[in-house]
């Protein structure tokens, strides 16, 4: 896979903070790029347009604690934005 320009700055941002935003345009390669550095780290992946995954966040901070120590990539958080409470409390 390319090695794409913010990979080192997102993956410095991940050893350094709880959570690591990607912001930008559609079709901006951002999944890719999530899903790239998700290959390097434990992780789980929720694309939160799917209803599957979006109903295994019915209670986020059980689901959260349950994945506690890994990488939890949250494609298409925007269109949930009751989720940013319940994570406030659990990265704070």
């Amino acid at each position: 896979m390319i090695q794409r320009f913010l990979y080192e700055k997102v993956t410095t941002g991940l050893q350094n903070n709880p959570a690591v935003a990607l912001l930008g345009p559609r079709q901006t390669s951002k999944t890719t790029l999530a899903q790239q550095i998700s290959e390097e780290y434990p992780s789980v992946y929720l694309d939160l347009e799917n209803p599957v995954d979006a109903a295994k966040l019915q209670d986020p901070i059980h689901y959260l604690s349950a994945h506690a120590g890994k990488l939890v990539i949250l494609d298409e958080i925007q269109r949930t934005l009751e989720l940013f409470q319940p994570l406030r409390s659990i990265i704070d």
